[in-house]
């Protein structure tokens, strides 16, 4: 399987908690999709703890996980607003 691409995007976005709106992390996203995985390395500010856990209101948004052999951040669907 073929890895991610090693030049990442420009684009940040800012992701959000739906439950308290606390700001996750920012993010260098591809695409205009939506967010369905965060790979590690692309993760410019994080936020949260490991668990993929919101620390204000502790609603869990996301699985550890590896794809295509990078490890990642399976996102939850309907857990978290991309801005």
């Amino acid at each position: 399987m073929a890895k991610p691409n090693t030049k990442q995007p420009v684009k940040t976005v800012d992701i959000y908690c739906v439950k308290c709106k606390f700001k996750l992390m920012k993010y260098r996203k591809g695409g205009k999709g939506s967010l369905v995985k965060c790979f590690h390395e692309r993760i410019v500010d994080r936020y949260f703890n490991a668990q993929g856990q919101c620390p204000n209101c502790g609603n869990k948004f996301a699985r550890d996980a590896l794809i295509r052999g990078v490890p990642a951040y399976k996102i939850i669907g309907g857990k978290v607003i991309v801005k």
